[in-house]
């Protein structure tokens, strides 16, 4: 058992910024880009988080931002289409057979669960490549496997800062779309290609949007 002490609490404190920078930044920046895309989505989105600041006297905290619907929908959309990495690797910690098969895993054994792949998979999400926040309505979640999005994981292995992830995402969105307006520009690239190159999922030329400041 681990002991903590200020070394190891600055450690994980650190892991936690360092890891969560680039990853949602990013998330934040294919959020835009497909909001700018679809113009629609980004005004239902404006309006949903302007009325919640109505409806707050301005005073949005953590527990509210949880609230706004539409823009938990977005969000997951956003990891479902531009996840951070490709897939996970883990270790099996008993041997396991699938029901109704012959397959099984045996204990030990190192696995990929190509979640990147499960979320371009049609039979799983129709047309995989349209931007549709509605896919995670409730009646549609339901429809789907539980283990069918992983933007975090899952069980003891899963993200130990997802909430911090997906909060201060969420708040960047709202800091922003409160305040300007995305649209493409000449430079934006409609077709994303991803970088091979980086450790993380992120297009390979960089994404160019024309942000306009809203009165």
């Amino acid at each position: 058992m681990n002991h903590l002490t200020d070394s190891l609490i600055a450690s994980q404190a650190f892991v936690f910024f360092a890891a969560g920078y680039e990853t949602s930044s990013m998330a934040m920046a294919n959020a835009l880009y497909e909001l700018a895309l679809n113009q629609k989505v980004q005004d239902s989105l404006r309006d949903e988080i302007d009325q919640e600041y109505i409806k707050h006297g301005g005073n949005l905290t953590y527990a509210n931002i949880k609230e706004i619907n539409y823009l938990d929908k977005v969000f997951k959309e956003v990891l479902r289409k531009y996840p951070v990495g490709l897939s996970y690797m883990r270790k099996t910690m008993s041997s396991y057979t699938f029901n109704g098969t012959k397959v099984s895993i045996p204990k030990g054994q190192i696995i990929w669960i190509p979640f990147h792949a499960m979320n371009q998979d049609p039979s799983i999400y129709p047309e995989p490549d349209v931007f549709d926040p509605e896919r995670f309505n409730e009646e549609a979640v339901r429809s789907r496997h539980p283990m069918a999005y992983l933007p975090f994981g899952d069980g003891q292995r899963n993200c130990i800062g997802s909430r911090f992830a997906v909060y201060q995402t969420k708040l960047g969105l709202i800091k922003i779309l409160r305040n300007y307006k995305v649209e493409p520009c000449e430079k934006t690239q409609v077709s994303y290609a991803v970088n091979d190159r980086d450790v993380v999922l992120t297009p390979k030329d960089g994404i160019y949007l024309r942000i306009i400041k809203i009165n």
